[in-house]
């Protein structure tokens, strides 16, 4: 049967990735953004992959806009079986020098952008009692770091607000389920266009992956959705155990690395910021998925396979735990 798949943020990035990947599984895909050359380009990828497509120019912090797609997207293709919410906008800076209506915006596409998401694809998904939706969260919505407290924030926020709607669900004992992917530092075009006030360019914190790594994890989440949420890359899983185990420890390590390590050795140049508009409106040219970090990008992750098999893992340590008792109990006894 083919699938109905609705993707936020598709035009760039990891949202981008997700559609072709998606696409070269011969999916329905509904892509929503801002950036009209970005939406043109995903849905090439997406055909060319072999799936169709539907781009629909969407503001996700308007309500009334994302209920709108949602709409035409059943109309166009039948009912959504998965909705995946990627959209977010950030600006790199110290709390104090980000204004007011800057934060808002931030928390208006990076938060309220998946509320507004989940809740029309629950209004479609718990009549029918079934359908997936995965949130692409962060490391940093475990654990923040400096000169991203508005999307750290946000992030934060994902995580609770999905834990609340998950509950409600296991009590409605609903065949809906919801999933969070926590992705680490991916090469995405975000930090050619965020709004930025820092000295240097921004850059993501090594180690950096692709963003078709990020794309696979989150297809293996929406196929495996009972899992709480996948961790994604060595780094996340390392940032999230040394929240949980050394927080303080922490604290002080980002404050020495955490503004060096986010900016690049090049000076900011004058350059558009997509916090208000899209960067890649009419006439623009298409980003693509990628940022320009490839050369230090990685396409693999152990740990992505690891957390994706962590039964078999558990399973194969139990068994070895347990041969290795019964050769200590076997030599005692002769």
């Amino acid at each position: 049967m083919t699938q109905n798949v609705v993707i936020t943020g598709a035009s760039a990035g990891i949202g981008r990735a997700t559609a072709q990947h998606f696409g070269s599984r011969g999916a329905n895909v509904t892509l929503l953004a801002r950036g009209e050359a970005g939406l043109q380009g995903a849905m090439r990828d997406v055909e060319e992959a072999g799936g169709k497509a539907l781009a629909i120019p969407t503001d996700m912090a308007d309500y009334a806009a994302v209920e709108s797609a949602a709409e035409r997207a059943e109309e166009h293709f039948g009912p959504i079986d998965l909705w995946i919410n990627v959209a977010f906008t950030s600006v790199f800076a110290p709390f104090d020098e980000i204004d007011p209506q800057e934060f808002r915006r931030v928390t208006e596409v990076t938060y309220l952008g998946f509320v507004h998401g989940t809740r029309v694809a629950l209004e479609r998904m718990k009549p029918r009692n079934r359908g997936t939706i995965v949130q692409v969260g962060s490391a940093l919505g475990l654990r923040s770091i400096p000169l991203q407290s508005a999307y750290c924030g946000a992030k934060h926020a994902v995580n609770g607000f999905t834990e609340s709607v998950r509950c409600e669900l296991l009590h409605e004992r609903s065949g809906v389920r919801i999933t969070i992917v926590q992705m680490p530092a991916v090469n995405t075009p975000q930090f050619t266009w965020v709004l930025s006030r820092l000295p240097r360019s921004p850059q993501p914190v090594p180690p950096i992956y692709q963003p078709e790594l990020a794309a696979r994890a989150v297809a293996f989440a929406a196929d495996h959705p009972r899992r709480k949420q996948y961790w994604v890359g060595g780094s996340t899983a390392a940032t999230i155990l040394a929240q949980k185990f050394a927080a303080p420890l922490l604290d002080r390590y980002l404050a020495r690395t955490g503004y060096d390590s986010q900016q690049t050795g090049e000076e900011v140049r004058q350059r558009p910021g997509n916090l208000w508009e899209p960067v890649d409106g009419a006439g623009a040219s298409d980003h693509g998925a990628h940022g320009p970090f490839d050369a230090n990008a990685h396409t693999r992750s152990p740990q992505v396979w690891a957390s994706q098999h962590a039964r078999l893992l558990s399973a194969l340590g139990a068994g070895a735990a347990l041969a290795v008792a019964g050769a200590l109990v076997g030599g005692r006894r002769k």
